[in-house]
């Protein structure tokens, strides 16, 4: 019986390098892997995924999912689920529930605010299995929470989504982000 999988995690938890990875293990298996992630995200180009590790792959924006037939998939992998809305969150429930076809969302749980993003609050309602993808912060605790960084300061004011990377977000313990302490 098929499942939805939220892997949520802070920045820098190595989601999308896990994604990658799960998607690599079926592939080696002799699987079919459906790679998606939502058109919002085009920093590493529009078919691909990346890792800030280096990994990477090819993949399908989820909005274009309709033109594929998800039975002839193993497995459906999304990246950067928390830019989902909640109707496409309802594809994926329909992809488990229906199409008996596993799904395995990656992406963050909140914003630098501390908000919800709306994917990922679906997700936590209707996942199967949530699981946390840890990081840690410069103090050695578990990071939970994602600071937008401008001029190496911690701001919590701006529009919900900024896409950046390591040059616009650091992940700390909520702490640290409350007190938005970059070092000690």
């Amino acid at each position: 019986m098929a499942k939805l999988y939220f892997r949520y995690g802070a920045m820098g938890s190595s989601k999308t390098a896990n994604a990658i990875m799960v998607r690599h293990n079926y592939l080696e298996r002799g699987q079919n892997v459906l790679m998606l992630k939502p058109r919002l995200d085009n920093r590493d180009g529009e078919t691909t995924i990346a890792s800030r590790c280096g990994l990477n792959c090819e993949c399908i924006y989820i909005e274009d999912l309709e033109q594929y037939k998800v039975k002839e998939y193993d497995c459906v992998i999304v990246d950067e689920a928390q830019f989902l809305t909640k109707g496409q969150v309802e594809k994926l429930v329909h992809i488990v529930d229906v199409d008996n076809v596993p799904v395995i969302a990656y992406g963050l749980r909140a914003d630098f605010q501390g908000n919800l993003f709306e994917g990922s609050q679906w997700l936590l309602a209707w996942a199967d299995t949530i699981e946390e993808v840890k990081t840690i912060c410069w103090c050695g605790k578990k990071a939970t929470c994602n600071a937008r960084v401008q001029n190496g300061r911690v701001v919590k004011e701006g529009e919900q989504v900024m896409l950046g990377g390591n040059e616009s977000y650091v992940s700390l313990c909520r702490k640290h982000w409350a007190e938005g302490l970059l070092k000690p």
